[in-house]
């Protein structure tokens, strides 16, 4: 085998409940982590050499060291102690910063087509042990579908699938950076987020009644929206638009609407097309996501 083409989707988080900081630094999460089928094709071509070489279509994305395919290809060829190289070509939609893990499901991906292409044959629990290293998202990219993310969002429990949906996404022009996020985050008074409240997203998960989906919640909102003012704005056209559910995606800059009619999304779409990066999606079952991961297309 000497070249692998797979699709590497986008994710939205249905709701993010931040804890208390945890000795290692990080809060205490609770999320429910969704695909959706905004993704990105990725190319991996087997070199003569041992050099990992990165190329993709977009200039807001660094194509070096720091990029994390080349992290996930470095950490991998590390552990199964090979010197083999690899050409990597990106061809990507998911735009970065905006909350949608276009980096971290990248990374996924790369784990999962160089454990082929380098012969490495690792199992499953293995990459996803790797792909835990790589960042908090990873390994989620690894399983697909709706999963309940804890921890630092690394611990998945894979949960039934919700009715299939339309997702509106809306994405600015400027990013959002996590730990900026986190920062203004722990500046906030305590008592406006959910820390040591009860779980709607539990009880969601426990009810399945679609009163807690609505009030699911983006702790990191409340941070963000000082930051950015104008997403406010775009959260509250979504839900006036008809969406079930309106919510910042992780961290942002992206904000995206929930719907059950995709007629309703499509009109809903035609509000935000001028200002803003605009995509109507499905979301993507585990079944689904990985024949669509498979295909490349």
């Amino acid at each position: 085998m000497e070249k692998i083409i797979l699709s590497s989707l986008a994710k939205i988080n249905l709701g993010l409940e931040i804890g208390p900081r945890r000795p290692d630094g990080y809060h205490q999460l609770t999320t429910l982590f969704q695909t959706i089928n905004l993704k990105d094709r990725l190319t991996f071509e087997k070199r003569p050499d041992s050099q990992i070489i990165l190329r993709g279509n977009r200039a807001d994305v660094p194509w070096d060291e720091s990029n994390l395919i080349y992290r996930s290809a470095l950490l991998l060829r590390k552990e199964a102690r090979l010197e083999d190289g690899v050409g990597v070509t990106v061809e990507k939609q998911i735009p970065p910063g905006r909350g949608l893990a276009g980096g971290s499901s990248n990374a996924a991906v790369t784990l999962l087509a160089l454990n082929l292409l380098w012969g490495c044959n690792f199992k499953q629990e293995k990459l996803k042990a790797l792909a835990a290293e790589l960042g908090a998202d990873v390994p989620f990219f690894l399983h697909g579908g709706l999963c309940l993310g804890t921890g630092k969002g690394e611990v998945l429990q894979e949960v039934p699938e919700l009715p299939p949906a339309w997702v509106l996404v809306i994405a600015p022009d400027f990013s959002i950076s996590t730990a900026r996020a986190y920062q203004e985050f722990d500046r906030l008074p305590p008592g406006l987020t959910s820390t040591g409240k009860e779980s709607k997203i539990i009880q969601f998960l426990e009810q399945r009644n679609l009163s807690f989906f609505k009030h699911l919640r983006n702790d990191l909102e409340l941070a963000v929206f000082k930051i950015q003012p104008q997403l406010v704005e775009i959260k509250k056209e979504l839900a006036a638009a008809g969406a079930e559910l309106s919510l910042l995606s992780g961290s942002g800059s992206a904000v995206f609407g929930w719907f059950q009619d995709r007629l309703l999304a499509r009109q809903a779409a035609g509000k935000f097309d001028r200002d803003y990066q605009v995509w109507l999606v499905e979301t993507v079952r585990r079944e689904r996501y990985w024949q669509e991961l498979n295909t490349g297309a």
